[in-house]
């Protein structure tokens, strides 16, 4: 049985909570969290015991943390929980600056403990076994891969102050999924932003809309495009074109009727919300993290993962800001 710890009780935490709950091997046995109720909500509904974060990762009922904390908490956490052993679990983004990514990375390698950074993404059943079918060459070498994410509505302009912008808060998720689909590093990074969807965001410093190209030193393209708007629901679709043929991951939509009459075809819109979408990706990764916590298979992505892309959204915001492509 492998005990876990949660740090952070609030939407994300409850979402790994039910993950876990789930899995035969493993329990929530401690919680923590800056505000009392939302920690005692989770731990009656888990049995799980409430403690300070720092008695949590010190205590013996712990083998494993979920950070799932506000992104400026990351790095204290991440250091307390490795010097204490403790196999790690952190939300994406890992830190805010590479370089502190760099010394989380050397006090995790330096204590030898395991760290899964959460890019859910790489674990949804169907971009799982798109990218499978890649490395099995159904379409012979990549060539070109999009990536389209687009949000139902944009955040409240207090969170969008907070979350580093666009490139580091949204689109670091489907950066982390281009480097798992094009299976080469990225050396250069365009990327141009602007705010149309609400004029509140681009006065906060940011942009809600938004396309990067990447490039491989082989040649290999990635596009991807972002928005903080979509009015038919969640809008999450990939599609790689290789030397033989293409496969693609349409939406997920609420249903699968669709209806035909005199005025055309009608299916259902997309599905509304991210929890909703990525359900099945949350309990499959949190699984990978149990059984690699058990030695089961190999932990991915790693810390590492979480550095590289962190680095290509600083490139794009970069690129954003100076109107020029950067290098890497």
């Amino acid at each position: 049985m492998i005990n876990i710890g949660l740090l952070g009780c609030g939407r994300i935490g409850a979402v790994h909570a039910r993950s876990i709950f789930g899995i035969d091997d493993a329990r929530v046995s401690v919680v923590a969290d800056a505000f009392a109720e939302p920690a005692e909500a989770l731990a009656a509904k888990t049995g799980a015991q409430v403690l300070g974060a720092e008695e949590l990762i010190a205590s013996d009922d712990v083998d494993a943390v979920v950070i799932g904390t506000p992104t400026d908490t990351h790095y204290d956490l991440i250091h307390t929980a490795a010097k204490a052993g403790k196999a790690i679990f952190c939300e994406k983004p890992v830190d805010m600056s590479a370089d502190r990514i760099r010394d989380c990375i050397k006090v995790v390698e330096e204590a030898g403990v395991s760290f899964l950074t959460a890019f859910n993404r790489r674990f949804d059943p169907n971009f799982a076994h798109l990218q499978a079918q890649l490395a099995n060459g159904a379409i012979g070498d990549v060539e070109l891969v999009t990536i389209q994410s687009r949000d139902p509505s944009p955040p409240p302009i207090g969170y969008v102050k907070t979350s580093g912008g666009l490139f580091r808060d949204m689109m670091i998720h489907d950066l982390d999924m281009a480097r798992f689909l094009l299976g080469e590093e990225v050396v250069s990074v365009y990327a141009k932003g602007s705010s149309l969807v609400d004029p509140e965001i681009g006065k906060a410093g940011d942009v809600d809309t938004a396309a990067v190209i990447l490039t491989t030193a082989s040649g290999k393209i990635c596009q991807i495009s972002n928005s903080r708007r979509a009015t038919y629901g969640y809008d999450q679709r990939i599609e790689v074109h290789g030397a033989k043929g293409m496969l693609r991951a349409e939406n997920q939509l609420e249903n699968t009727v669709e209806q035909a009459d005199d005025t055309g075809y009608r299916k259902a819109p997309a599905q509304h919300f991210f929890l909703e979408r990525y359900e099945a990706a949350y309990r499959a990764e949190m699984l990978h993290f149990i059984d690699a916590v058990s030695g089961k298979v190999t932990m991915s992505p790693t810390i590492h993962d979480g550095l590289q892309a962190q680095i290509l959204a600083d490139a794009a915001a970069q690129s954003n800001e100076d109107g020029q492509p950067v290098l890497l």
